[in-house]
């Protein structure tokens, strides 16, 4: 390997007469990486600078510093916006937190049966858009659902139908992250605690709950974070109480008040700046827990817990299972509640106010763009982050602007994309209400991810490769080509599957940008309901999580195909 690398070096250093230090293939690739951060410098930076920029302006443009935060803090029907936002997703952050935690811990620390089944079905509200479970919601405790009394004269239409739809679907989220959290432990710990006579709550206090310490905090961070940014739940089911998402699409869609949307987005970026600096520090810490002597522990057989946990995740499963099927029936009933005949007339879109079928089509072609488009650009980049030699400075800034969507929330880049591309002196004036916007807009709002999830498999693969590759005068993209892209198959196959889910579902990215010729088909769901159309909204979320459902078993399905043509050097 040192003759592979002196020979690299001494390849290198034959070509840089012509080329200085770098050569030809290294400056081709260098100009590709220095592109890339132009595209997320337009994508992202320009955008969010925008957005802050008309927050401290008046209407004709001229700056007014911090007038229009004082306007909305000074009115009473704004400023309560804040501490109902905040009130609603402290209450789903102590919710689902203590929920995925149980869930958790049956998954990985019980013996209980089925596990793979529960996980499955605990999942499945990610696939759906989160207006899904806001419309199933209406039918089971609305004015005319089926279980209203158990509300005991409460409204679902409020913050109790808010937190029930906000904690349905943050829990898959916070059900990964905890399971992760939960699965890495030391068995030694475990073995340890029982020889010093500890009883199984002692144990679980002192062992388990600080393990998992790092975990639960960036559970409830993430929680908290999705619910206050949240758009679709407390805009169908939300009634007369107001959270800052809302204040927005009325300051921007219903009185054309673009500078205190401006500012309002701004309030709502600073819980995501938050969660993303916990999220960060969470990261280094946790990284100390565990080392390379570190036993798996094994769940041993203990009926009564193995009991409880059975019975708890058949709860937890049959509420997730209950909402989604209350929204398929609710799709095929002629009209509820007064005929209830099964049909399929809830889902003849073209006769309803929203998009029609065009939407749905539209979303199919919007998420297939994204899915190609996105992880092409992506993978290719970060592999130039990980693998190309030298521009230090230029990495540094990229990584620096693939990390910053995910502190900015969909509503306020959404928000932040009209103020940057519908400026009449931006030369791409011209993309706005188009296609291309609500795909740029959308790759750069799930960008970080997909980001972490490259540079991650990346980092496994020995730099040797593109040393060894130079040694030979192969020209680094084919070892691109040859080696990393095949042995990093996995890791595109699940960006590509995970941008595709995302854009069918997001909403608050795509509502502000969307033309008559673009209707999607979540923003479908969203103008139906506004119209009345309940059923039909319904018909179309469940499309939509039918439609992720397929993309799912497709990917599992080209997965296997692929992987096992290019993976073979995996199997001994």
């Amino acid at each position: 390997m040192m003759d592979a690398t002196s020979s690299a070096s001494g390849s290198s250093a034959s070509k840089r007469p012509l080329f200085g230090k770098k050569s030809l293939d290294e400056w081709l690739l260098g100009g590709v990486l220095v592109v890339g951060i132009i595209a997320l410098f337009i994508g992202i930076v320009l955008p969010i600078y925008s957005l802050l920029s008309k927050s401290v302006q008046n209407k004709a443009g001229d700056f007014v510093g911090l007038d229009n935060f004082l306007t909305f803090i000074s009115t009473p029907s704004l400023s309560s916006s804040i501490g109902n936002s905040v009130s609603i997703a402290i209450v789903c952050t102590i919710i689902v937190t203590s929920l995925a935690f149980m869930a958790a811990y049956g998954l990985t620390r019980t013996k209980i049966p089925l596990k793979g089944s529960f996980r499955l079905i605990m999942a499945l509200p990610i696939l759906a858009p989160s207006l899904l479970p806001a419309i199933s919601l209406v039918y089971l405790f609305g004015n005319q659902g089926i279980m209203k009394e158990l509300l005991m004269g409460e409204s679902i239409y409020g913050p109790i139908g808010i937190i029930i739809g906000s904690c349905f679907w943050t829990f898959p989220h916070a059900l990964m992250i905890m399971v992760t959290a939960l699965s890495n432990t030391d068995a030694r710990l475990y073995e340890s605690a029982n020889v010093l006579g500890a009883s199984p709550m002692r144990t679980f206090f002192t062992v388990t709950l600080p393990g998992a310490k790092y975990g639960i905090i960036s559970v409830a961070f993430v929680v908290f974070t999705l619910v206050i940014t949240d758009f679709g739940v407390p805009k169908v089911i939300g009634g007369q109480f107001n959270v800052l998402a809302t204040d927005i699409y009325k300051q921007v869609i219903g009185q054309q008040n673009f500078e205190m949307g401006a500012a309002v987005s701004v309030i709502l970026l600073l819980p995501a700046i938050l969660t993303f600096i916990t999220d960060r520090w969470l990261q280094r810490r946790q990284s100390a827990l565990l080392t390379s002597k570190a036993v798996p522990w094994v769940a041993p057989k203990r009926p009564l817990v193995d009991r409880f946990f059975l019975v708890t995740m058949l709860i937890l499963s049959a509420i997730v299972v209950g909402i989604i099927a209350m929204a398929v029936y609710a799709s095929l009933v002629t009209f509820w509640p007064y005929n209830l005949t099964l049909s399929l007339n809830n889902y003849q879109f073209d006769l309803m106010d929203g998009g029609g079928w065009d939407s749905y089509w539209n979303s199919i072609e919007m998420a297939c763009y994204t899915a190609v488009i996105g992880t092409g650009f992506i993978f290719f980049q970060s592999y130039l982050i990980e693998k190309l030699g030298g521009y230090k400075v230029i990495k540094w800034f990229f990584h620096l602007f693939a990390i910053l969507p995910l502190a900015v929330p969909g509503l306020v880049l959404g928000l932040a994309y009209i103020f940057f591309f519908n400026g009449p002196n931006n030369p791409l004036n011209g993309i706005y209400g188009t296609m291309t916007i609500l795909v740029v807009c959308t790759i750069s709002h799930f960008y970080t991810v997909c980001h972490l999830t490259g540079t991650t498999a990346l980092k496994q693969i020995d730099p040797e490769f593109e040393a060894v590759s130079a040694s030979l005068k192969v020209p680094q993209i084919f070892t691109f080509w040859r080696v990393s892209l095949p042995v990093c198959l996995p890791a595109v196959l699940d960006i590509a599957s995970y941008l595709f889910v995302n854009a069918m579902t997001t909403v608050s990215a795509v509502v502000f940008l969307y033309s008559y010729n673009t209707t999607l088909a979540s923003v479908a769901v969203l103008n139906m309901d506004d119209a009345g159309d309940i059923a039909p909204a319904a018909a179309m979320a469940v499309m939509i999580m039918m439609t992720c459902m397929v993309a799912k078993i497709v990917h599992w399905f080209v997965g296997d195909v692929l992987l096992k043509s290019s993976q073979r050097w995996r199997v001994r």
